[in-house]
């Protein structure tokens, strides 16, 4: 799924995050999930979810009828008369969330509810805080309650391809840098020693990502493991060899002498 190594994002095991006390919730980073006034509500027909993604993205602004029928009929044949298509869906859509969940306009549909009822637009919000903060304890909350956000593969359960190879890629590329970010205030911070065990799990699940290497490779060294930190050296050297004929980047390659020449390892690394 995330372009290094396929693996799935680690799953929460809390239930979907609900931002608000009324209104539409929808959560999209993970299995599919929509509450209205903190009540779930099931939507079995798969264009219902999909459509209800797609305004979900852009809360309170007019997404035309032409931009939903594209997505929705992203593959196969589109129905005859699509906007009628369309203003059927959005009609059972609103029949299920409540009368003034969507808004009609002469060129589309607004979802009526806030930005941040919305886990994207949310975990947006929160990265964006945590990149203005010039205090580390800060950003690291910040990041960490982004992070917190995930539950799974973004979109799962939406059936619609457009959505998924618009939008999965980038939000995935974010959520891991947000992640390498925390773990390297946390490495900076001193806390080597839980992080060991953590990166040796996000390794696991992410085989081709060189930033989780490192900042593993520092862990181990921190906590007095130079020997391991070698050998994990050499396995993500000769997996990347195998998989993607190219040595390891450069970063990583200094990391690397550093260790052989029994140099102390730089957090500006991580």
């Amino acid at each position: 799924m995330d372009g290094h190594g396929g693996a799935a994002i680690a799953v929460r095991e809390a239930g979907a995050y609900k931002y608000s006390q009324g209104g539409v919730c929808v959560s999209l980073l993970g299995p599919f999930d929509v509450t209205v006034k903190e009540r779930p509500v099931s939507l079995t027909a798969g264009r219902l979810r999909a459509l209800l993604a797609l305004l979900a993205l852009s809360p309170g602004r007019v997404v035309t009828a032409e931009r939903l029928a594209s997505a929705l009929w992203s593959e196969g044949r589109p129905p005859h008369n699509v906007r009628r298509s369309v203003q059927t869906y959005v009609s059972r859509l609103r029949s299920l969330l409540g009368p003034d969940s969507i808004a009609s306009r002469s060129t589309g549909y607004v979802l009526q509810t806030a930005p941040e009822s919305v886990d994207v637009l949310r975990f947006g919000k929160l990265l964006a805080h945590a990149s203005a903060s010039s205090d580390p304890a800060e950003e690291r909350t910040c990041l960490s309650e982004a992070l917190s956000l995930w539950r799974g593969d973004p979109f799962d359960g939406v059936p619609s391809p457009w959505l998924k190879e618009s939008q999965s890629t980038g939000l995935v590329e974010r959520y891991l840098t947000a992640l390498e970010r925390r773990i390297g205030l946390d490495l900076a911070a001193g806390r080597h020693r839980e992080l060991a065990a953590e990166l040796a799990g996000l390794v696991a699940r992410h085989p081709l990502r060189e930033p989780l290497w490192r900042q593993m490779i520092i862990a181990l060294d921190r906590c007095g493991r130079r020997a391991h930190a070698l050998a994990q050296y050499e396995v993500i050297r000769s997996r990347i060899a195998a998989e993607l004929g190219v040595d390891p980047d450069p970063s990583l390659q200094r990391i690397y002498s550093d260790l052989l020449a029994g140099r102390a390892l730089s957090t500006t690394e991580a």
